[in-house]
């Protein structure tokens, strides 16, 4: 005997683009995104029984989406995601929970001539600002706000020794090392318990995401980073101080290593140590970190 344990489908890379033009400024603001969707509910004689009639096609997912992103505003994702999400758990009494994904992309307003100018733009980075909305009937709206694809580096400041040392061990300890990686910073909101909260919480998800931002530069650029671990948990305390309404914060930070290459092949030239200038960049394997602090 078996029977169906878990159900969900949706409809996933859904690509918009939309645009606010000022006509009295004369200036336009654009907004990229990729949009998924997950429905959860009364769904499973479509698995069990070939019963079509409880699906809401992913066709239809992706028609309400351009059609919600005409009626309402886009920016911010966290809005946005959470008025997707609830719209389908509203619109379909079978439909018991919706999980919205939202990754805008990064369009950043070109500067010509000293100018900012009205309608050209730029991609200057491959980071994104993510969200992920789940409207769940009975319970409200739970929002997850993200920075992700955001690569940094820098060339010292860093070190990592006093681990464990055994037979399995050849790391050398390092008091001086390059650190890079690349961020993916999450934070979960209190849950809002109707999309009205959503609404009137607006103006404090861009200002978290900027302070979030900032808070992850600032720190890994200034730490005198004893291991990836530590400085991770002070930008985790620190956006919990900074931002109230946030319950947990989490990171995912893997090793981008950077190897320094023995040269005294060549005549004794010297590469290693404070003589290093020239590395090799690494792909894999590497070093990933984790972390999840709460209030």
């Amino acid at each position: 005997m078996v029977k169906l344990s878990a159900a969900r489908y949706g409809k996933d890379n859904i690509r918009v683009y939309k645009v606010y033009r000022n006509n009295e400024a004369g200036t336009q603001d654009v907004v990229e995104m990729t949009v998924g969707v997950l429905l959860l509910g009364d769904i499973e004689t479509s698995y069990t029984q070939a019963d079509n009639s409880v699906v809401v096609a992913t066709d239809t997912m992706k028609n309400t989406v351009y059609l919600l992103a005409k009626q309402h505003p886009v920016s911010p994702p966290e809005l946005f995601g959470s008025i997707v999400a609830s719209h389908f758990v509203e619109t379909y009494k079978h439909i018991h929970s919706a999980q919205v994904k939202v990754i805008v992309h990064n369009w950043t307003r070109m500067t010509v001539d000293g100018k900012l100018h009205p309608h050209s733009f730029l991609r200057d980075g491959a980071d994104t600002r993510n969200v992920e909305a789940v409207a769940t009937e009975g319970k409200g709206v739970d929002v997850r706000s993200a920075i992700a694809g955001l690569l940094v580096l820098k060339s010292t400041g860093s070190a990592f020794h006093g681990f464990i040392r055994d037979e399995y061990a050849t790391l050398p300890e390092v008091s001086d090392r390059i650190l890079s990686t690349e961020v993916d910073c999450g934070w979960s909101w209190d849950t809002f318990t109707s999309l009205k909260e959503v609404q009137a919480a607006v103006p404090k998800f861009d200002d978290a995401w900027n302070k979030a931002k900032t808070i992850t530069l600032e720190t890994f650029a200034k730490d005198e980073s004893a291991s990836v671990q530590n400085t991770m948990y002070k930008m985790c305390e620190q956006i919990l101080s900074a931002v109230p309404m946030v319950k947990t914060v989490d990171y995912s930070l893997p090793n981008k290593h950077y190897f320094e290459i023995d040269l005294s092949w060549y005549n004794g030239l010297k590469n290693t140590g404070k003589d290093a200038e020239v590395y090799a960049p690494q792909s894999d394997p590497n070093g990933l970190i984790q972390c999840t602090v709460s209030r």
